[in-house]
């Protein structure tokens, strides 16, 4: 039976607390998040059009980047502009639908981004493993068929975390000490027993990590045994070349998501920290995967000058 205050379980707002413990440095800590989202916003931006208007562009390889490019702006988005706001004009309020709509956002395209790293090493495989066939098996009906796919197992496993926080009575305190609305900060404010919500948000981690990074895994064993069975160097490096720029993104995705998440796991590590590695991990992919891939890809290269030899004519 619920109680006939519905505020208890349906609060109006939450306060977001934004750094806590470092109020007085905010404005400081506020600059380089504005740099990498000024980052994010324009290399990914820069990428969509390269890859839109530059036909020789138009490959399942940058059509999966276009996919990560995409991403990246919707998920940085989700969550500096909020902060921002906070650091800025301390604008710490924010309604319970929203707090629910931003939490989400940020789970859903953080393993939606996953899932686009792990098509993007299914394409690798197939160009260096069967490449006779590249054309024929990365077609575009499949292309969006797996594009919609990740949509929807993002969608399927990260909605049940809003929804059941929804359900919880908030009769503690509102103050969410962390700078967006995180699923496991938001939960711990219920004054009841939250280990179904904790441990569903552990599975859908799990679930996404070891699914993804397993068959990436998988991808690059059978790609490294085919490279090493190249007759020359040149081939071999060749091959290799087209892999490191996505082994950077990768390696970069992953290693900071771990760090994130092991600090919500391990007692008496101060929120700052996780704080401060969850920006790491939700801005810096956004705002360098664009540099990376603009540096390592020569048709990117190509395409980007192209576009601006014509501007100066």
């Amino acid at each position: 039976m619920l109680p006939g205050n519905l505020s208890v379980f349906y609060p109006s707002v939450f306060i977001l607390d934004g750094l806590p413990g470092f109020e007085s440095a905010e404005i400081w800590i506020s600059i380089p998040i504005f740099i990498m989202y000024v980052m994010a916003i324009f290399g990914n931006s820069v990428m969509l059009i390269l890859i839109a208007t530059e036909k020789r562009l138009h490959s399942p390889m940058y059509y999966f980047l276009s996919t990560l490019s995409l991403t990246d702006v919707i998920l940085s988005s989700s969550i500096v502009l909020k902060i921002l706001a906070i650091f800025w004009w301390n604008l710490k309020e924010i309604s319970f639908l929203a707090c629910l709509i931003q939490m989400f956002f940020i789970h859903c395209f953080t393993s939606l981004e996953s899932g686009v790293l792990l098509a993007m090493a299914l394409d690798r495989y197939v160009a260096i493993c069967t490449p006779l066939h590249y054309t024929t098996t990365l077609t575009d009906t499949l292309i969006v068929r797996i594009a919609i796919a990740l949509i929807i197992r993002g969608t399927i496993i990260v909605t049940p975390c809003p929804w059941m926080a929804s359900r919880l009575p908030y009769c503690q305190t509102l103050h969410i000490s962390h700078s967006y609305c995180d699923h496991m900060a938001v939960v711990s404010l219920a004054c009841t027993n939250i280990t179904v919500n904790s441990a569903y948000g552990l599975t859908v981690v799990l679930l996404v990590i070891v699914f993804d990074i397993t068959f990436i895994t998988v991808s690059y064993v059978f790609i490294l045994k085919t490279v090493l069975k190249l007759p020359s160097r040149t081939a071999k490096y060749k091959a290799f070349s087209t892999c490191t720029s996505h082994i950077s993104m990768i390696l970069m995705f992953y290693t900071l998501g771990l760090f994130s998440f092991m600090t919500y796991r391990i007692g008496h590590i101060p929120p700052y920290i996780h704080i401060i590695l969850s920006y790491f991990y939700l801005l810096i992919p956004p705002s360098i995967n664009p540099i990376i891939y603009g540096v390592k890809t020569k048709e990117i290269r190509k395409a980007a000058y192209k576009i601006l030899f014509k501007s100066t004519e």
